[in-house]
């Protein structure tokens, strides 16, 4: 009996062998694809901190170019009216006005100066001043001041100048400030202000204001 068995089944042991075999290649194969599946993952996983690093970087430096970088600001007469103004065979002269002044600060951060004045220069003598009081220019904008001034001259070379009907002034100043950058950093910055300008005795007008 036992001998039919086996004729009647010549090739079970080999059939086991191969489907013994087959199932260790494929749970070879399932584990190369899981350990496939991992390195892509971690292939991805390092170009995504890579990409990232890189744009880190980028914003960095485009925050520091830009946002951290202080800039001077720019002060300037914009505008002159004359509220009195007498001239005498002296020579002499003697004007009484208001100016509008501005500081324009470029920079991310407000601007805080302290009070300054605007010296008055005919012919390189100081003849007169307008106080510049302390004040704060806000992010990336103009702060506009309104002053007043006088100024006074008996000098021999105002009798061409008042025959003429024009005076030419200079002035000079400077400020000096701190910009505040997200309320943590300060910078000193000052900004210098030279002018010309023309002063119209007939019709008592300040033109031609050149500011540098």
């Amino acid at each position: 009996m036992a001998e039919r068995n086996q004729e009647a089944y010549p090739f079970a042991p080999y059939a086991n062998g191969q489907a013994m075999a087959r199932s260790d290649a494929e749970s070879s194969r399932a584990h190369h694809s899981d350990d496939e599946q991992r390195r892509k993952k971690r292939i991805k996983c390092l170009i995504y901190i890579a990409v990232f690093a890189v744009f880190q970087i980028i914003v960095i430096t485009v925050f520091a170019l830009t946002v951290m970088r202080v800039k001077s600001p720019k002060f300037r007469i914009q505008a002159i009216t004359v509220e009195d103004l007498n001239t005498t065979a002296n020579p002499s002269l003697t004007m009484r006005f208001i100016a509008e002044v501005s500081v324009k600060n470029p920079n991310f951060g407000r601007y805080k100066y302290d009070q300054t004045s605007i010296s008055f220069i005919y012919k390189g003598t100081q003849v007169g001043d307008a106080v510049v009081p302390q004040e704060t220019a806000r992010t990336k904008a103009s702060r506009k001041t309104i002053v007043s001034g006088a100024l006074t001259t008996v000098n021999s070379n105002l009798a061409s100048d008042i025959s003429l009907g024009s005076v030419t002034l200079s002035t000079y100043s400077k400020i000096n400030g701190k910009v505040y950058l997200m309320n943590m950093i300060k910078k000193k910055k000052s900004a210098e202000m030279k002018c010309t300008m023309i002063v119209n005795l007939t019709s008592k007008q300040v033109h031609d204001i050149k500011c540098n």
